[in-house]
């Protein structure tokens, strides 16, 4: 019974130049949830283990631990059985490999979608006008590095799980991680910290746009989708697949690499914010040109180093130091503002929090708000989570005037993108009043 199912207010369309999307065939406002769906498959990082539920994703101070392989925590016994027909494909080679025992992420999802589609055989929620088969592969487009490391991922597949799991042929495998790589969602938390990994069928149809029309959020380990503009039948609903900092050029070089298309909306097409983006200090005589292409060089060329980097060395204080370094470097030529300035301003935040300096961190993220606040759409994750960020920062060294301001813009865009009741905003109404 393959029958496709619908979700009232939206239908499947062929849209002009992308392919297969999504519209809406009623209004919807400013704040207005469009659908959710739930997971088809999820998994929680190896990181957030213990702090929240392996299976529905809520985190909570006491939870239940797996007896067998005391690495997996639930709510209880309800969600430990709920998460059993997944759980059990890692429970005894977990124990069998011990610290050997490494798949990535990517393959520990595509291990869960495999043994879902062996018990589900009709839709499920999740696949109300898109199946999983039906979602963009790319195999094609594939280059020689991402084949490598999706062989890679194929080994480890077979290595950690064939024991607990049929595995279809090579072929089959290729078009899953490919699908996998351009149609997979991070979940993410309030300070849009990675939590997991899911694939929403229904969700992944909804096409990009830099100036997008909806935002998609989590509760729990579903995906909301909210109108953060006004729409009127007809129009498509769109979302952004990437942060959208940065100017034009790095925008399509980030979708071409990972999704394999170039974004001809309204912000590409104008590049309107690209200058504002790119703002060099203001000097008596102005800035050469080449000094100003360089100096882009080196930028893009050490936001790729530090994040090779970040990947390997935990040694902070390294990090930190490049990150000071660099924007020692740029600040010579690059306003504060600029998105590159901002980037590493927000890398060197993170070290600091990380370090425990609450100070330093404050004043990076001070920095960087209102850029952000300028440089972003009118109601962004990147803006909220920083105002979050800042505000624990204050509440934590007893500065609760500027916290419950910080608190304050953080939530006029949640509730908007979240809903007014999201968990998130309950528990930070909560911590207002404390204070």
């Amino acid at each position: 019974s393959r029958a496709g199912g619908s979700i009232g207010g939206l239908e499947r369309f062929d849209s002009p130049g992308k392919g297969r999307g999504l519209r809406v065939t009623r209004p919807f406002k400013v704040g207005e949830l469009l659908f959710s769906s739930p997971a088809y498959a999820c998994v929680l990082s190896v990181k957030e283990r213990g702090c929240y539920c392996e299976f529905c994703f809520t985190r909570k101070e006491s939870l239940a631990r797996c007896g067998k392989c005391k690495k997996a925590f639930y709510c209880n016994a309800k969600c430990q059985k709920g998460d059993w027909s997944f759980h059990k494909l890692e429970c005894s080679a977990m124990t069998a490999f011990r610290e050997n025992w490494c798949p990535s992420e990517i393959s520990r999802l595509v291990a869960r979608i495999l043994a879902k589609k062996k018990t589900q055989k009709e839709r499920s929620g999740s696949e109300k006008i898109l199946t999983i088969g039906e979602m963009q592969s790319h195999v094609e487009d594939v280059d020689n590095e991402r084949r490598e490391m999706n062989e890679a991922e194929i080994a480890a597949l077979h290595r950690f799980y064939s024991k607990h799991l049929e595995l279809p042929d090579h072929k089959d495998l290729l078009t899953l991680f490919s699908q996998v790589a351009c149609n997979g969602f991070t979940i993410e938390d309030d300070e849009l910290s990675h939590l997991g990994t899911a694939i929403y069928p229904d969700v992944a149809l909804i096409n990009h746009s830099c100036l997008p029309s909806v935002i998609v959020t989590y509760n729990g380990t579903s995906a909301e989708v909210r109108a953060v503009q006004d729409m009127k039948p007809g129009d498509e609903v769109l979302i952004s697949y990437i942060d959208l900092l940065y100017p034009t050029d790095d925008r399509n070089n980030r979708l071409r690499e990972t999704y394999y298309f170039t974004c001809d909306c309204k912000e590409c097409k104008s590049k309107s914010k690209d200058n504002a983006k790119l703002k060099v200090r203001k000097q008596s005589d102005p800035i050469e040109q080449d000094v100003i292409s360089n100096m882009m060089r080196y930028a893009r060329k050490t936001v790729r180093e530090f994040r090779a980097l970040k990947g390997i060395k935990n040694i902070l204080h390294e990090l930190l130091e490049m990150c000071e370094q660099s924007l020692e470097e740029m600040g010579a030529v690059f306003d504060d503002s600029n998105v590159y300035m901002l980037h590493m301003m927000y890398q060197a935040m993170g070290i600091c929090i990380h370090m425990q300096d609450a100070d330093s961190a404050i004043r990076y993220g001070e920095k960087i708000l209102k850029p952000y606040s300028q440089l972003y759409p009118p109601y962004s994750l990147n803006v909220s989570s920083m105002y979050l960020k800042l505000g624990r920062l204050y509440m934590g060294l007893e500065r609760y005037s500027m916290g419950i301001s910080a608190f304050k813009k953080a939530m006029t865009i949640m509730e908007v993108a979240h809903g007014k009741d999201h968990l998130y905003l309950t528990e930070l109404r909560k911590d207002m009043v404390q204070k």
